[in-house]
């Protein structure tokens, strides 16, 4: 998505949006405090991160899959960076140093340290001198797009969920996980673009609802993908037992029969179901990219396009993946990079 200026005054606002974060508006945050810190104790790898690292972490994300740098508007880049920071040494504090009871409990204090931080990010009061960097880049934008700290709340709260939580017995309790897990990210996406949430301009209702279902399918896709990571790497199975009826016993087993396992038909049988109703959640999401402006909508697009073809790749070896994790190609994703930037030069809906 390329960038499009504008100079939009606020009567040209698309419904529900807020005019301070219009694309040509009031740029977004570029904060440059001193680098380094001591961090939090007891936040392991993330102590002395500098606020180059910060934007760095976020850059070489966006190098992964590239077109991300180019597509989000420049003015709202350090704002996406701040926030996937924070998501990235998030999930880095919950998941290093092992999945055995030990390594659970450590990463718990680690997030309950970090989530202290994290209000201190909120309050009013000046920032702490040891405040970590990814904070220090994240209160200005905090600010800049009155953004609600419950989505980043919600966020550890499904972090800590994965150290006390490994199985799931029914459907419902995975959504549940999904909605902490995958939602807040979404929300937080469109408020980053201006679209206030529901409960303040009801107007945004539809557009936050598809955002929900597009998340959600994108974090269901991640589960189907990472069946064998998960298994060995995490000790997790996110495979709804009401739906597939398989524990983590006979996961293992069914995996170490290698290849020639004779149980991959019984695999492809019993997670199928919880692919069709991830396609249901696409499906319904494609609905959000005409809502939304120039600004946003390609990026979101992108995603949504980059998820579904992922699940495509699961279809392709048959759902296999308790053997084999698909991933999308290099030229793959080149071919999605390149049709999301020509398809910025067509406008879309959201008022724009």
């Amino acid at each position: 998505m390329v960038e499009v200026p504008t100079t939009r005054s606020t009567s040209t606002v698309p419904l529900g949006r807020m005019p301070g974060s219009l694309p040509g508006s009031t740029p977004g945050p570029t904060t440059s405090p001193e680098s380094g810190s001591a961090g939090a104790p007891g936040l392991g790898s993330v102590d002395g991160m500098s606020s180059a690292d910060v934007h760095g972490l976020a850059r070489s994300h966006y190098e992964n899959f590239s077109v991300l740098s180019v597509l989000v508007p420049r003015q709202l880049r350090p704002s996406f960076a701040a926030v996937y920071a924070f998501c990235r040494v998030s999930d880095d504090l919950a998941d290093e140093g092992g999945a055995d009871a030990g390594a659970r409990e450590a990463a718990l204090v680690r997030l309950v340290q970090w989530r202290r931080q994290l209000h201190a990010c909120f309050e009013s009061a000046p920032p702490s001198a040891v405040e970590h960097p990814v904070f220090r880049a994240l209160r200005p934008v905090v600010a800049l797009h009155r953004l609600p700290r419950q989505p980043f709340d919600d966020l550890l709260d499904a972090f800590e969920q994965d150290q006390r939580v490994d199985t799931y017995d029914t459907w419902a309790q995975l959504l549940a996980y999904c909605q902490k897990s995958a939602v807040p990210v979404g929300r937080i996406v469109l408020m980053l673009a201006g679209y206030r949430p529901p409960e303040e301009c009801s107007e945004n209702a539809a557009r936050y609802a598809l955002s929900d279902d597009i998340c959600v399918a994108l974090q269901l896709t991640n589960f189907w993908q990472d069946v064998q990571r998960d298994l060995t790497e995490r000790d997790r199975v996110y495979l709804p037992r009401d739906i597939c009826g398989l524990d983590r016993v006979t996961l293992r087993r069914w995996l170490d029969e290698g290849d020639a396992s004779p149980h991959r038909p019984d695999f492809t049988a019993a997670i199928s179901p919880c692919v069709a109703r991830t396609w249901t959640l696409f499906q319904r999401g494609r609905n959000l990219k005409p809502l939304l402006d120039r600004s946003i909508g390609p990026v979101v697009g992108l995603i949504q396009d980059g998820g579904e073809h992922v699940l495509r790749a699961v279809e392709r070896q048959e759902l296999a993946t308790l053997w084999h994790r698909p991933r999308l190609t290099p030229a793959r994703k080149a071919w999605l990079a390149a049709r999301a930037w020509l398809r910025t030069m067509v406008p879309t809906g959201g008022g724009a």
